[in-house]
């Protein structure tokens, strides 16, 4: 299948958040305006990549490209951006049959790889692609090495009162104390996403880790995806905040995206109750899931995110470098 690549401009926004539309996999960080804004905080360039065969747009692609030191480096998503996964989009992936969907996919990673190696010069390539793109192998042909990485998945079909009835024991019991000692969970705005960038910095501080992200760049896209598509809760304990969480609505999914650490307050579980009141307005207001977003390698978070009785939803991490000593260097560096 011969494509041809292009670069999306601002004046195919329009076309660009139709393909990500257009199949299950494509998520909010795919859209043109989430992409732009990562690009102005993360130091990256972005090429977002439409690849045609003929005039038919049959997949995006979009790539944050950097230098590293002596190496050019694409990733997508790119690091400290607060997002799991990016990875193409398939044009109308879930409609196709079986053998399209995999020469297409084929072709689009074949011709991707050529302008990124050929055209950019790249050295690494780490691609992590979005849940419901189940197939790994169009990455493993083209020679990446590929992870598997799940995350957590609460199917809300059923109804809020059936979901309830899935948690863990413990779960429940601990969310009926919160709301007994009086915890309230309030929708919030940008103050209480400072606090919640503000916590999560402090966390990371005393584990002697680099904050993710900044203030700044949550707040450009706060000030786009709010409130259609971003909710932001709050728990309220005796006139202080001990608890919070900022979720993402696309689609027919409901997000935890960003969460506050543990409070430190003994015999109160202020997230549970938060993630609570966020699934049953999940529920009510008609999305099919809720995802607690993972990675699926930290045990600590597992026994958090399992006691709601989720489905595991794969995703996979693929790398690519052009030579092996780049790959001894990505190793050694442990980040790309």
């Amino acid at each position: 299948m011969a494509l041809n690549i292009s670069l999306a401009t601002d004046n195919d926004a329009d076309q660009w958040n139709t393909a990500v539309e257009s199949a299950q996999h494509g998520i909010i960080f795919h859209t043109w305006k989430w992409l732009k804004i990562v690009e102005k905080h993360t130091g990256t360039a972005l090429y977002p990549l439409m690849c045609h065969k003929g005039t038919t747009l049959v997949a995006i692609y979009p790539i944050f490209v950097l230098k590293k030191g002596f190496a050019t480096v694409a990733l997508s998503p790119p690091s400290r951006a607060y997002l799991l996964y990016l990875g193409p989009v398939i044009v109308d992936y879930d409609t196709l049959k079986q053998d399209k969907k995999e020469s297409v996919f084929i072709a689009v990673q074949e011709e991707v790889d050529r302008f990124l190696f050929s055209e950019l010069g790249c050295n690494v390539v780490r691609i992590r692609s979005s849940p419901r793109l189940p197939d790994s192998r169009p990455f493993r042909w083209a020679g990446y090495s590929v992870e598997p990485l799940y995350t957590y998945r609460v199917n809300l079909t059923q109804g809020a009162g059936h979901v309830w009835e899935q948690f863990d024991r413990k779960l429940r019991v601990d969310i009926k104390k919160t709301e007994r000692e009086d915890v309230v969970v309030e929708e919030g705005g940008l103050e209480d996403l400072r606090y919640m960038y503000s916590s999560l910095a402090s966390r990371m501080t005393e584990q002697g880790l680099s904050t993710t992200g900044s203030m700044e760049y949550l707040a450009d896209l706060y000030e786009t995806f709010h409130p259609s598509n971003m909710k932001i809760y709050a728990a309220i304990y005796q006139g202080e905040r001990v608890g919070g969480m900022v979720s993402l609505c696309y689609k027919d999914g409901m997000h935890l995206w960003i969460g506050v650490p543990k409070s430190d307050v003994k015999g109160i579980s202020p997230n549970d109750l938060v993630q609570w009141q966020a699934i049953s307005w999940a529920c009510d207001n008609g999305f099919k899931y809720y995802e607690l977003m993972d990675a699926g390698d930290n045990p600590r978070l597992r026994t958090f995110k399992s006691k709601y009785n989720p489905d595991l939803a794969i995703w996979y991490s693929a790398a690519k470098y052009s030579s092996y000593q780049y790959k001894l260097i990505a190793h050694a560096l442990k980040r790309v």
